[in-house]
């Protein structure tokens, strides 16, 4: 009896141990077919697109009417026309993603002196090429510039001074970073950062463009050669650099602490990005932040170079727009940010008609802005424009 248990036992174990080879083997075919089957879904043409291409066009407009207004004014009638364009490419682990946003204004002003004046001029292009390592993680490289159009001027009683053209203010970033892109409930959300961002500043003028306004301004004030144009936008945009040491600069002598006029001005910083857009039914919203801190500690103390060049007391004995340098030398340092923040919300109804309401914000160190006063310093500068016109989306 004992040796029946025993034989029994021996099959059992057996038949234990073969049910377990038979469910291993089981178990593996069926991962080998899923992995299979899961390479299979991902080779199926869903219907989707690499290429994806929308944008809107438009033109806004406005119009003031005054018969008898007792608070004074006058009749005006603004337009300005827009265009934003989008191009997305993502296939696998690629993504190439392109904007161009741009428009121009005009306002007529029912008035005997300047009744046309430019209302708006913008020129923004951005590009970023990124391979996904991980999901929603991008190793990016971006570029991106931005400028405008025609000449702009400070309209003013009497004489209007050109204050900006075409690359002039204009600003070239060039950057490699992480883009993190997610979307959540119909909103698009991506975070860039660069530690290897480059910002390239112009203040670029022709020798025919300088001519024509130094000219112009002779014409005013009968001063030909008391004022130049190119420095003047050089001064505005912080492309000037500053002398620690006598050095000769395309033939031309400085000493410590003189200005060394400049059409360019190359910065090596840190960058960071932030964009969201949403998009429900007719209603669209996108909103953008951009920060650049360059890697440079502060500047060396200009007031002192000054005075050790050209004698105790010189810098004082200078202009107040002079001497703000100092200042605006020694803040573009570490920390200290250049902002960009736009935001822009339309509605489109009846299909064609749409009301929107964009806003834009900067506040770049070094950059000097005119109060009413005529006082240059820093200034957080702000743009709103509410619309209301026909526009075509796609």
């Amino acid at each position: 009896m004992k040796k029946i248990f025993t034989f029994i036992a021996v099959i059992l174990f057996s038949a234990g141990m073969f049910a377990q080879d038979v469910d291993k083997a089981t178990v593996e075919g069926q991962a080998v077919a899923a992995k299979n089957a899961v390479g299979d879904l991902k080779a199926i043409d869903t219907g989707e697109k690499a290429w994806k291409f929308d944008g809107a066009v438009g033109l806004n407009a406005a119009a003031t009417g005054l018969v008898n207004w007792a608070a004074g004014g006058n009749n005006n009638v603004n337009g300005v026309a827009y265009v934003k364009l989008h191009l997305l490419y993502h296939k696998n682990a690629i993504a190439w993603e392109t904007n161009f946003d741009t428009d121009f204004g005009i306002s007529y002003i029912d008035q005997p002196e300047d009744p046309f004046q430019k209302s708006s001029d913008n020129i923004k292009l951005a590009t970023k090429f990124g391979w996904e390592f991980k999901e929603n993680w991008y190793l990016t490289a971006l570029g991106s510039f931005q400028s405008q159009y025609a000449l702009g001027r400070s309209y003013e009683a009497g004489y209007n001074p050109a204050i900006s053209k075409w690359l002039a203010p204009s600003y070239t970033d060039i950057s490699i970073g992480i883009d993190w892109k997610k979307s959540v409930n119909g909103a698009d959300f991506s975070i860039y950062l660069s530690p290897i961002a480059g910002r390239i500043s112009t203040a670029w003028v022709s020798n025919a463009m300088n001519a024509k306004i130094n000219q112009e301004y002779a014409d005013e004030f009968g001063a030909l050669g008391t004022y130049d144009f190119r420095s003047d936008l050089q001064q505005r945009y912080g492309t000037y650099a500053y002398a620690k040491e006598a050095v000769t600069v395309n033939g031309v002598d400085y000493i410590a602490g003189d200005k060394i006029p400049r059409d360019f001005r190359a910065k090596l910083g840190l960058s960071f990005k932030g964009a969201i857009a949403y998009k429900y039914e007719n209603l669209t919203l996108s909103t953008t932040l951009g920060l650049f801190t360059p890697y440079q500690g502060k500047g060396f103390d200009l007031k002192e170079k000054f005075d050790e060049s050209h004698g105790e007391g010189a810098w004082d004995a200078q202009a107040d727009a002079d001497k703000y340098f100092q200042y605006s030398n020694n803040n573009r340092q570490f920390g200290h940010f250049d902002v960009d923040w736009d935001v822009a919300i339309s509605y489109q109804f009846l299909k064609v008609l749409n009301v929107s309401l964009s806003t834009n914000m900067k506040y770049y160190p070094g950059v000097l802005i005119a109060d009413k006063n005529g006082e240059l310093k820093e200034r957080v500068q702000f743009k709103s424009v509410l619309g209301l016109g026909i526009g075509y989306s796609f």
